[in-house]
């Protein structure tokens, strides 16, 4: 079954990974304030991008890495630059390409 990863920016302009197998639910969730305290607070939210995924795995691993990223690369691949992705560090926590896996 798909699953999709998406993005959401938030009332603060705070950046929010998640994923799911309906994204449609899930968006009407976060906008209603029933899906988690981040977005429920920070409400009104908006989806800037999603990607779907062969199966539920797969859409947690590309998740996980995403929510590693700093907002400069989110904001990168939001916006489908794929110079500035390719440039940018791998992970938010060194300003290096080191991975942690």
């Amino acid at each position: 079954m798909i699953h999709y990863v998406y993005i959401l920016c938030l009332r603060n302009n705070q950046l929010y990974v998640g994923s799911t197998e309906d994204l449609g639910r899930r968006f009407s969730e976060h906008r209603a304030g029933s899906a988690c305290r981040t977005t429920a607070h920070l409400r009104p939210v908006e989806l800037i991008y999603s990607e779907a995924h062969p199966d539920r795995s797969s859409a947690i691993k590309r998740e996980r890495q995403i929510k590693r990223w700093s907002r400069a690369k989110k904001i990168a691949l939001v916006n489908g630059n794929w110079t500035e992705l390719k440039r940018l560090p791998l992970c938010r926590t060194t300003g290096t390409r080191y991975r942690t896996h």
